[in-house]
């Protein structure tokens, strides 16, 4: 039994050439590699700058080929790479100096301000501003924060130069402060970009020499006192005014009381009168002789009135003079 063998051709050609260049196969293998790890990254890439966050206190602008659109709602928001860029903007509350404070290092004194009594003067302000509008505040100029610290710089020395030195350290800071920050608004809202002012407030102000400051701080000093003074004046007032109008009220009830007690008794003296005149009508002669007796008894309470006729046996007593009757006769007896 025979079984048939199948040979084999050996390409003696091929194994010798693998042998020869082994890194051939090896280097294909990682260019495949690579292109997935690419491919992975690019992937990777392109879904992390799909998408972008906005915290409370910013707002962004999304550009599209161009045309920019504010983004204002917090949270995740989507966005197609390359095609959409976006820049954030932070509008919280922010703030920077104006003045000598903010200029202490460098040559520039921006705080040495001129009154309009040609008097120099250090001044300091603080602003106060946030970003309203997002897209003015990044397309419509290049650094907005500059332009409003020049305009107030601006509006400050054409503010102060208006006054005189004295209104400046004392009594004139809340209106020059008012006047200051309208002509910032009006300015901002001229310019439009995207910018708002909050504030503006004059920190510090101060003469340029000691002897000055001394000398405004006295000043300051001897207003407050009067200040005092009046304050102290105007609660005395107040004070006194109400007890004084207490003592009129008063007065002038005691007066209408005794004015009512009068009139009524003067009332009652009429009514006596003409009870007595309405008396005397019907029967005068009796009429005059109680009055009579009257009269006496309220003008000799402690006397007797005795008629005396003739002889002792008639003395008859009219009034209770006892008192004086017996005086009287006492004494006539001792004369005797």
């Amino acid at each position: 039994m025979k079984f048939g063998k199948k040979k084999i051709k050996y390409d003696e050609s091929v194994d010798f050439q693998e042998s020869k260049n082994p890194w051939k196969s090896v280097a294909g293998k990682t260019g495949k590699t690579l292109k997935v790890v690419v491919g992975i990254v690019l992937l990777l890439f392109l879904v992390t700058s799909s998408f972008y966050t906005i915290r409370e206190e910013e707002q962004a602008v999304l550009c599209t080929l161009g045309k920019p659109k504010a983004v204002t709602k917090p949270g995740l928001h989507f966005k197609i790479p390359i095609i959409q860029s976006v820049q954030k903007v932070n509008t919280t509350i922010k703030g920077f100096s104006i003045g000598y404070y903010n200029y202490s290092d460098s040559d520039e004194d921006t705080g040495m301000m001129i009154t309009s009594d040609y008097n120099f003067i250090h001044i300091d302000f603080y602003a106060e501003y946030r970003i309203s509008d997002p897209v003015k505040a990044v397309y419509a100029s290049k650094d907005p924060v500059q332009i409003l610290e020049n305009i107030a710089q601006n509006c400050i020395r054409t503010t102060i130069g208006s006054y005189n030195v004295d209104a400046v350290l004392t009594t004139g800071k809340n209106e020059i402060q008012a006047n200051i920050k309208k002509m910032i608004l009006d300015k901002l809202e001229e310019y439009d970009i995207g910018i708002q002012l909050f504030n503006i407030t004059i920190q510090d102000a101060e003469p340029p020499t000691e002897e000055v400051i001394a000398a405004f701080k006295e000043v300051e000093t001897a207003k407050q006192g009067k200040e005092t003074a009046l304050n102290n004046a105007n609660k005395y007032r107040n004070e006194e005014i109400p007890k004084a109008q207490a003592e009129a009220d008063r007065i002038l009830q005691n007066a209408e009381a005794v004015k009512q007690s009068r009139i009524n008794e003067a009332l009652g003296q009429v009514a006596r009168f003409n009870t007595m005149y309405e008396e005397y009508v019907k029967n005068p002669n009796v009429t005059k002789e109680r009055m009579f007796y009257e009269a006496m008894e309220e003008v000799l309470p402690d006397m007797k009135i005795v008629i005396q006729g003739t002889d002792n046996a008639n003395l008859q007593e009219i009034l209770p003079l006892g008192p004086f009757y017996q005086e009287g006769k006492t004494e006539v007896q001792k004369d005797q």
